[in-house]
């Protein structure tokens, strides 16, 4: 459970028998993940019966109180919000997110539908990587794919400069500490995490036409720190020339060129659910 921030949190909003957290009803009403509600929340967006709420925990009941972000109402989940499931090969350069303040493309301007749902990433890549992203209404859905406890697996494929051995592939697999990214110029005193690849397989060595040294891996990742691999081979002396995310648990990316997307089959949201 989350330690509570620093936020302002009106009294009546104190009593965990109100209902859910307020992040919970944001998220469950498609307005984005729950982390992201959690930075609306922090940055002033949401009311809840005309009160601004900017701290954590906040409980409230959805069939009751009134919440609006940014002034707009949120539309309370019922029978009739319908959950959308979209798979989509992102592009280099796309980011994952619903608001960039650099104005760069977003994985959300590429999926057009007619009844214009809300939607939101479950999880990230970074601009530079491509590959699989999963983007829905459905919050408790993001909660379970993104929340370290249920550890499910991503699997990439990662080109490097340089050729690969076996030692590194062991060195991946033993897991190396990695020192915590710094948000904002902090100066935080965070200790170094363990990253740990939960399995790696060399794909193939190769030597460029320039003669260069060229390594491909297959990488699958339980619980994923930012830039993690990325980050791993840097430690050991290896650049990543491409870095794309293939699978997430048994959902695979296949037939998807890059920018295209498609609804996932009821059979895939299934596997999703259970995993």
């Amino acid at each position: 459970m989350p330690a509570p921030d620093q936020g302002d949190i009106p009294k009546e909003f104190t009593d965990k028998a109100r209902g859910i957290r307020l992040q919970k009803a944001l998220a469950e009403a498609g307005i984005a993940s729950r982390r992201e509600c959690e930075n609306m929340i922090a940055g002033g967006q949401v009311r809840v019966n005309q009160k601004l709420v900017t701290g954590r925990p906040a409980w409230v009941d959805p069939a009751n109180d009134i919440i609006t972000v940014d002034g707009r109402p949120v539309r309370r989940p019922g029978k009739a919000a319908r959950h959308v499931y979209i798979m989509l090969n992102k592009p280099r350069h796309v980011v994952c997110t619903t608001r960039d303040p650099e104005g760069r493309q977003k994985v959300t301007d590429l999926v057009k539908l007619p009844d214009h749902p809300r939607l939101y990433p479950i999880g990230r890549l970074d601009a530079e990587s491509t590959g699989l992203i999963l983007l829905t209404n459905d919050g408790e859905l993001t909660q379970r794919l993104t929340h370290p406890r249920y550890e499910v697996t991503k699997t990439y494929h990662v080109s490097v400069r340089g050729r690969m051995t076996d030692e590194v592939v062991s060195v991946l697999e033993r897991g190396l500490f990695l020192a915590p990214r710094r948000t904002g110029g902090a100066r935080g005193r965070a200790k170094p995490r363990r990253a740990t690849a939960e399995r790696v397989r060399l794909l193939s060595r190769a030597r460029s036409k320039s003669g260069d040294d060229r390594s491909r891996l297959e990488v699958t990742l339980a619980e994923g720190q930012n830039r993690e691999i990325r980050r791993m081979l840097a430690r050991l002396g290896y650049k990543v020339r491409r870095l794309e995310r293939v699978a997430i648990g048994k959902l695979q990316l296949k037939g998807l060129g890059p920018g295209q997307w498609r609804m996932l089959t009821s059979r895939e949201v299934g596997m999703l659910k259970r995993m």
